[in-house]
C-alpha cells in the first residue's frame, strides 16, 4: 500500500472508532450516519489490510495491528494538526493531546498551580498524566510520551531543563519515639524506614545517597507512592525521607511530623522537565511546557 493511495482524512474516523470500538458510537461522535461510519470502516480496511476491529462475544475488539496503529495514532495526529496549523497557536481552540510522565510528587506540588490554569485557558486540551517507569526516556525517544517531570536528567539526545531545587526531610509519626528536630545517620539504621520506590531496579536519589554514606536500608516497607509512605507512618516506628515541598504541603495533618534529614544528606537535588528535541517548536509543546515553568517559578523556596 502507497501512500499516494491512501486517505489522510480516514485517520481521525479511525481513531475514534478504535476509541469507541463501536461503530454506532463513533458515528455519533463523528457526526456520521451508521451506515456512513460502517462504509467508512470497510475502507479503512481495505487501506490497513487488517479487519481492526473483530465482533466477539464481548463487542468488538481490537485486532493486535489496531492496537498498533492506536499506540502510533496518539503520536501521529496532534502533530498532523500542528503541521497544518503551522506556528499560530490558540489555546482556547487548540484540541492537541499531550502524556506526560510524573510522580505523585510532581502532580501535589506542581498540579494545584498548573492544572486549573491550563484547562481554564485550553478547555479542549487533551492531558494523559502517567506514572514514570523504567521505560519513560524510551518512550519519549519514540514520541509516545511527549514531557516527562523527574529528578533524573536524562541521556543525550533529549531536552532537560531544570525548574526548581529540592531537598530531602525526615517524617515520622506524630508520637514516634525520636524527639530531637534533626535525624543521624544512626537513627537512620536504627528504625525500620518507608522507601518509596518509583522505578523499579533503579535508586531514588535519597537511597543513591544513603547507599555512598554506608547506611544500608533496614528492612521495612517499599512502595510506588508518596502518598502511600505519609499514609504508612502514624502507629508505627517508621521513618520515611521524602522531599520537603510535599511536607510543607500537609501542614493540617497532625498524625505526622516534619524532622529535619541528616546534614550529610542536606545537599539540594535539581527537579526538572524532560523532552525529545522535535518538540523544540511545537507551538501546543512550547505553550504547555512554558506553564510548567512559570508554575515552577511561582513556587517557594523550602523552608527549613
Amino acid at each position: 500500500m502507497h501512500i499516494e493511495n491512501a486517505d489522510l482524512n480516514l485517520l481521525k474516523a479511525l481513531d475514534v472508532l478504535l476509541e469507541e470500538r463501536h461503530v454506532s458510537r463513533a458515528a455519533a461522535r463523528f457526526h456520521l450516519s451508521q451506515s456512513a461510519m460502517s462504509r467508512t470502516l470497510t475502507r479503512l480496511r481495505e487501506t490497513f489490510g487488517d479487519e481492526l476491529l473483530v465482533r466477539t462475544t464481548r463487542g468488538y475488539e481490537l485486532t493486535p495491528r489496531a492496537r498498533a496503529i492506536r499506540q502510533e495514532l496518539e503520536f501521529i495526529l496532534p502533530r498532523l494538526r500542528a503541521m497544518v496549523r503551522g506556528g499560530d497557536f490558540d489555546p482556547a481552540t487548540s484540541t492537541d493531546a499531550i502524556r506526560v510522565n510524573c510522580t505523585d510528587y510532581a502532580i501535589s506540588i506542581l498540579g494545584p498551580g498548573l492544572l486549573p490554569h491550563v484547562f481554564e485557558r485550553a478547555p479542549n486540551l487533551s492531558l494523559t498524566i502517567e506514572p514514570l517507569s523504567p521505560r519513560t526516556y524510551d518512550e519519549i525517544e519514540h514520541g509516545r510520551v511527549d514531557l516527562a517531570l523527574s529528578p533524573v536528567q536524562p541521556p543525550a539526545g533529549l531536552r532537560w531543563q531544570p525548574l526548581f531545587e529540592e531537598d530531602y526531610v525526615g517524617v515520622v509519626a506524630a508520637d514516634h519515639p525520636l524527639t530531637a528536630d534533626r535525624l543521624t545517620l544512626d537513627e537512620i539504621r536504627e528504625f525500620p524506614r518507608v522507601s518509596v520506590v518509583v522505578l523499579p531496579q533503579e535508586q531514588m536519589v535519597i537511597d543513591r545517597r544513603l547507599a555512598e554514606l554506608g547506611v544500608a536500608q533496614r528492612s521495612g516497607l517499599r512502595v510506588p507512592y508518596f502518598e502511600a509512605a505519609f499514609t504508612a507512618l502514624p502507629g508505627t516506628r517508621l521513618i520515611a525521607l521524602v522531599p520537603r515541598r510535599l511536607v510543607e504541603a500537609r501542614r493540617a495533618d497532625h498524625s505526622v511530623r516534619l524532622v529535619e534529614a541528616p546534614t550529610e544528606l542536606a545537599a539540594p537535588f535539581p527537579y526538572g522537565m524532560v523532552w525529545h528535541p522535535r518538540l523544540n517548536s511545537d507551538p501546543a509543546h512550547v505553550w504547555v511546557r512554558s506553564k510548567v515553568g512559570e508554575v515552577a517559578a511561582g513556587l517557594r523556596p523550602g523552608t527549613p
